[in-house]
């Protein structure tokens, strides 16, 4: 049954990562819109993001290479994170979302970080062996 429950979220996570993704292309201005002013060529780092979300999200569904993707995916978290703090901080440039909406996505990236590498790791990881004395 637990192992269940990880496989179903593990779909979750790497359709959603896909979805994610496609989203970056389907709504690009949206992204260039909420990208730090002080990053260079906004475009193509929504591009470059977008492609990477899909290909992490379906790293996690491809057993070979599930054991990276959960990195992977913790790394694209951690570099879209400056445009989720960005939104937070000029909240007056996104009237459409509520301000508490902008401040939540922060701690929601641990989550996202956590469910990467629960639902990636190995389903019975080796435990660390007790030291011989």
């Amino acid at each position: 049954m637990k192992e269940n429950v990880r496989t179903l979220l593990r779909w979750v996570f790497g359709l959603a990562f896909i979805a994610a993704g496609i989203n970056h292309f389907v709504n690009e201005d949206f992204y260039v819109a909420i990208m730090p002013p002080y990053l260079p060529w906004h475009e193509a780092l929504v591009q470059l993001s977008g492609v990477i979300e899909i290909l992490v999200g379906a790293a996690v569904l491809i057993p070979r290479l599930r054991p990276h993707s959960g990195w992977a995916a913790v790394a694209t978290l951690l570099a879209v994170f400056p445009a989720n703090v960005h939104m937070a901080l000029h909240a007056e440039d996104f009237p459409d979302i509520p301000v508490y909406g902008l401040w939540v996505r922060l701690p929601l990236q641990l989550v996202m970080i956590a469910w990467a590498i629960w639902a990636t790791r190995p389903p019975h990881a080796p435990s660390i062996p007790a030291t011989a004395e």
